[in-house]
């Protein structure tokens, strides 16, 4: 694992970007790289245009994304990713969290590839002590693959 793990955080709420990021620092469970929608994910993990500086913008250690989002949603990314991604990028682990704890939402997501399945709780303090140990459990104890 890197000395530093990187989280890519895939959501277009900036409140839910700023408590996981304050959740990772306090914790100093890792560096936190965020984009606004599954198309940019896409472009980051290719490295396409701004994202071609892996100084910048390295490769994650996880993905943590929401299902419900703008040009890609999670169901289309999660497609991208497992099925027609560069080979080195279909093992990269993916968290979703999403406010939807529908059955068919998880099963599809699982389905798709997902390794695990968060529902976003709506109490912020209950928000942060998950993403905190979102981090811990990611960037200090789970083995991820190398890219």
């Amino acid at each position: 694992m890197n000395a530093e793990p990187v989280f890519l955080y895939v959501e277009d709420e900036r409140n839910d970007v700023e408590l996981l990021k304050t959740a990772l620092h306090r914790q100093h469970a890792g560096r936190l790289q965020t984009v606004a929608d599954g198309q940019e994910a896409v472009d980051y993990l290719s490295g396409k245009a701004e994202f071609a500086d892996r100084q910048t913008f390295p490769m994650p250690n996880l993905i943590l994304r929401d299902l419900k989002m703008p040009r890609m949603d999670g169901f289309t990314f999660l497609k991208w990713l497992r099925k027609e991604s560069p080979d080195h990028l279909r093992l990269l682990p993916v968290v979703v969290m999403s406010s939807s704890a529908e059955p068919e939402d998880v099963n599809r997501a699982y389905d798709l590839g997902a390794n695990c399945y968060m529902t976003k709780p709506v109490d912020w303090q209950l928000f942060r002590e998950r993403m905190k140990l979102v981090g811990i459990f990611w960037g200090e104890h789970a083995e991820v693959p190398k890219l």
